[in-house]
């Protein structure tokens, strides 16, 4: 007779085993309809799942994260019924969910088209008008391997023979087609009510090069029309603001065959990429970091001792000269170990903070490269801190105060912390012992800086748990940036030491820290968020003299040169064109300020001021100008 634990911590004994919709039954009609699934002692499960002994359960309605995700995950099965439906020699692959929806892999003889898209949208629509069942059955491996290769469905019996032979498969049936999945799913495809199909990529077979390229059809799918429909406008004026196309309309960068996953920086965007550079510069003096530069290749030997060849050989590049092995870095970790290690420290001299903006190459899969967002060269503001068990909580604290500001300085208000703890024991260093110091030190500083935070189990990295950043953009996305990682296992390994109080040699904790990660990327993040209208301190250039006529062209280059001298990002249109084609042209480019001058500017020295927002700021002297600019760039709260 099972006693059922609610959320509330009320409870319901039962006299037989019972569903999970039969639990929903008896709290109401209400709940009764609307469960999805159920969380039994944090496990989902179907709401057929039959309960036979005591269990905490939460019934899992749309309103629920885990909700969505089950009916994200429905939906991709919906997709694949219909594609099965409308083109029966298509093969299904896996269909996972993702951030804001699912994708499905398929094996088809041509490509699908936009008008495919639109005709396996429909056949989902009619199927869940139907409302079919969705039911759960178990077969033993070997019988379901059978089963799919008779049914023809070769890449779903390959998936499940490569199962352990003692597992039973878990299979889900609605209508006419069933498909090998672990669940949970809705109960029936009536469930399903909002949901849209987006586009159609191209997918290796198990994300391997070697093997054939699959079909991805991607969705999106959530609780109700108005969330889909806020979605797609997101999507929309995400697309808009697309930071590759911005790139080439502002000539910021490109990136062509030549140099897959690297940066060609143009004169405008490396002059996003200085102001970004000196400002955590500046971070770096006030905070007592100590920059400093380390060489890109390093020989084989070091990046075993750190446990990276063993661990991440196959994301780094690699050279040979001499006979010897080397790695092109793609972190600048062990070389801030290597030049703390040349000198004998004493406790006092502890924490020691260095700082670099350091050049790493990582060998990123072609198909994950992705403008500025994922790219196989970068450079990092990557710091590490060399210090005792008993400073970590300080510095943890003193980190996450700079970067809250730095994030505020660039237009950032809402960021979320999570902290990534330790993998599983075959992919991790050290002893739990030390990862639970490890993990209490960041939650500890966590507290003192009275912040909330997420927990990831599992995904930390293989040397230390971190606290991620992650900050949200104009238009409610999320981006992970900076982190905070204690690291007590790489400084041992190679060889790093301080001289205590007792005169006794200590193993230093190494933090290692990040405010924006990537420049490259942190630079896409600026551009989309912004849609390439950068504050003043930020655009590549602040203000632009306009002439109306050629007889103002030496004024208009003096108020030009004037800016330049207080140390502004100025220039002049001199060209024989039409005041509004320049302005028009200009404001396109995103200049913060439009100065006209003509002959009345002329005659009383100012000009008259307009923003890229048209707005009429009227006639200024050029002094009261610059001021005006000069304070508005300064106003960002730069630590000086």
């Amino acid at each position: 007779m099972p006693r059922i634990t609610l959320p509330d911590r009320s409870q319901t004994k039962f006299d037989h085993p019972v569903t999970v919709a039969e639990v929903a039954a008896s709290i109401g009609p209400g709940l009764a309809k609307a469960a999805l699934a159920g969380r039994m002692d944090d496990k989902l499960v179907d709401v057929s799942y039959l309960i036979t002994q005591d269990a905490n359960l939460s019934i899992i309605t749309e309103r629920d994260a885990d909700g969505l995700e089950v009916i994200r995950h429905s939906t991709a099965h919906l997709l694949a019924q219909a594609v099965k439906q409308l083109f029966p020699e298509a093969q299904v692959t896996i269909g996972p969910v993702i951030e804001d929806g699912f994708y499905y892999d398929f094996a088809y003889k041509r490509p699908f088209i936009q008008a495919d898209l639109a005709a396996i949208e429909k056949r989902m629509e009619e199927l869940v008008a139907l409302d079919q069942p969705v039911n759960r059955t178990v077969m033993p491996r070997d019988e379901a391997v059978k089963f799919f290769r008779n049914m023809g469905e070769r890449y779903k019996a390959e998936i499940i023979a490569s199962i352990p032979t003692d597992q039973e498969i878990s299979l889900y049936r609605q209508g006419d087609f069933i498909d090998l999945c672990r669940g949970p799913h809705v109960p029936s495809t009536g469930k399903l009510k909002a949901f849209h199909l987006t586009k159609v990529a191209g997918a290796y077979w198990r994300g391997d090069s070697r093997n054939e390229m699959l079909q991805r059809i991607y969705g999106t799918a959530w609780a109700d029309k108005k969330s889909l429909q806020a979605y797609l406008t997101r999507i929309e004026e995400a697309e808009k603001r697309d930071h590759r196309r911005l790139g080439r309309e502002l000539d910021l960068f490109h990136m062509q065959e030549e140099a897959p996953g690297l940066v060609f920086w143009h004169a405008k965007g490396w002059t996003i990429w200085q102001v970004v550079e000196q400002y955590l510069r500046r971070v770096y003096r006030a905070n007592d970091y100590h920059e400093i530069r380390c060489p890109q290749i390093l020989d084989k030997s070091l990046w075993e001792k750190t446990g990276h060849w063993q661990n991440y050989r196959e994301s780094m590049f690699t050279t040979a000269s001499e006979n010897r092995d080397y790695a092109i870095k793609p972190m600048n970790c062990p070389g801030h170990v290597l030049t703390y290690n040349h000198g004998l420290h004493s406790y006092r001299e502890l924490p020691i903070r260095y700082g670099e903006f350091g050049s790493c190459t990582r060998n990123e899969p072609s198909g994950a490269l992705h403008g500025l967002m994922r790219v196989r060269g970068f450079v990092q503001d990557d710091g590490h801190i060399f210090c005792t068990e008993d400073q970590i909580e300080s510095e943890v604290v003193a980190f996450h105060r700079q970067a809250m500001q730095v994030y505020g300085d660039f237009g950032f208000r809402d960021i979320r912390l999570k902290i990534a703890l330790r993998p599983s024991p075959d992919k991790r260093l050290g002893s739990d012992e030390v990862w639970d110091k490890a993990e209490a030190a960041l939650r500890g500083a966590l507290r003192v800086c009275g912040v909330e935070w997420q927990e990831l189990p599992g995904e930390g990295a293989f040397y230390g748990p971190k606290i991620e950043y992650h900050m949200q953009d104009a238009i409610g996305r999320t981006w992970q940036v900076g982190t905070m990682q204690v690291d007590f296992s790489m400084p041992g390994r190679l060889g790093a030491e301080y001289i205590g109080e007792d005169g006794a040699r200590y193993v230093p904790v190494m933090l290692h820290r990040a405010i924006v990660g990537s420049m490259e990327r942190f630079i896409g993040i600026l551009i989309e968020h912004h849609a390439g209208r950068f504050p003043a301190w930020l655009a590549p250039v602040q203000a632009v003299v306009l002439t109306i006529t050629d007889r103002q062209a030496e004024f208009a280059s003096q108020i030009a040169e004037t800016l330049k001298n207080q140390g502004l990002r100025a220039g002049s249109d001199l060209r024989n064109e039409k005041i509004g084609f320049k302005i028009r042209e200009h404001t396109l480019q995103r200049v913060p300020y439009l100065l006209v001058v003509g002959d009345r500017e002329q005659e009383t020295g100012s000009v008259a001021v307009r923003t890229r927002d048209g707005k009429d700021l009227g006639n200024l002297s050029i002094e009261t100008f610059s001021q005006r600019l000069v304070a508005e760039v300064n106003s960002r709260g730069v630590l000086a």
